[in-house]
């Protein structure tokens, strides 16, 4: 959460740019990285990233304070952006099949490289593999470190729902990647 984020969000919803400008710069590295996850393309990720915040600023006036972090309402936002983007795109192919492995890569150990780069291919292509709400819980809990209550918030479940979706989601996970040995 922002340091001053209820302040921030009572100017934003004033009308004031600046006060929103701040919430994005906050705010946007996540969001891309999260609808990054999904689409694997950073162009399409940039895009759909800027939809979410241009959707956030013109309904702005509508949010209301309910004891959970402004990302949790710019993620219900973004998945609902990745759906309407999937709706509309209907792809053959999973979207982590594009994403570049090379992000996570260490530069200065080669065979770490290498190592590092297998195993997120691995783990990269068993998430393609997990229903589209494991792979969303997966990345939110583990990727963006989001807590449970946050991740509840984004996707319009009970806490208990997220906390048995991701028992479920990351036992799958492991049997996929067990399995891909």
């Amino acid at each position: 959460m922002l340091d001053g984020e209820k302040e921030f969000l009572i100017r934003a919803i004033g009308g004031e740019a600046s006060a929103f400008g701040l919430l994005y710069k906050h705010y946007q590295p996540q969001i891309y990285r999260f609808i990054y996850f999904k689409v694997g393309l950073r162009e399409e990720a940039e895009d759909l990233t800027h939809r979410v915040f241009l959707n956030a600023w013109n309904n702005i006036e509508g949010y209301q304070f309910q004891g959970f972090p402004f990302s949790s309402w710019l993620y219900r936002i973004a998945r609902n952006q990745v759906v309407d983007h999937y709706r509309a795109a209907k792809p053959n192919t999973s979207s982590l099949d594009n994403v570049d492995t090379e992000i996570a890569a260490p530069l200065d150990d080669p065979i770490a490289a290498i190592e590092d780069k297998n195993n997120l291919t691995k783990i990269k292509m068993a998430i393609s593999r997990l229903k589209p709400e494991y792979q969303e819980i997966i990345i939110m809990r583990f990727v963006e470190d989001m807590a449970v209550k946050e991740v509840a918030s984004a996707m319009g479940k009970s806490e208990g729902a997220i906390k048995i979706l991701q028992h479920r989601a990351v036992k799958s996970l492991k049997k996929l990647i067990n399995g891909s040995r």
